[in-house]
């Protein structure tokens, strides 16, 4: 998937969509995304200013993203003015490493589960095939209500 296809597909965009590009979607299975983390991010300047490291909340945010990747073409659903992807939960994470300026983020997600449209993924993010975090994650794909 290209930068386009992956616009079509998430509802999220700048600053906050966190998937460059898609290596790698087997639906029904697995996931293999990369975010390439610059110095031009817009958390960087507070997090922290002398040392930038990448947030924890947003490399599971990365996850969550390329998850979603894989729920809405498992579905055949496409992000749209109606239809969204909502992060529901996070279970077991885990920080091993720091993210920063100039890391290239392998983002990898499978499917554990999916009942009654609760998606249940298992996540991980490496730097340089080093695991920088883990964690289980829960999604939900949700039509929106027109507004009257």
């Amino acid at each position: 998937m290209d930068h386009n296809d992956i616009l079509r597909h998430l509802p999220h965009r700048y600053p906050f969509l966190l998937v460059d590009r898609v290596l790698e979607l087997v639906p029904g299975e697995r996931v293999v995304a990369i975010k390439n983390v610059t110095l031009n991010e817009p958390f960087f300047p507070g997090h922290f200013p002398h040392h930038p490291i990448m947030p924890g909340v947003l490399i599971i945010e990365a996850l969550a993203q390329a998850a979603g990747l894989l729920a809405f073409k498992t579905s055949g659903k496409e992000a749209g003015a109606d239809t969204v992807i909502y992060f529901v939960g996070i279970d077991a994470a885990r920080f091993k490493r720091p993210v920063l300026p100039g890391d290239q983020l392998r983002l990898e997600a499978s499917i554990v589960q999916n009942r009654r449209g609760l998606w249940r993924f298992a996540g991980r993010a490496l730097v340089d095939g080093q695991l920088a975090a883990e964690a289980e994650l829960l999604c939900t794909l949700r039509r929106l209500e027109a507004a009257d």
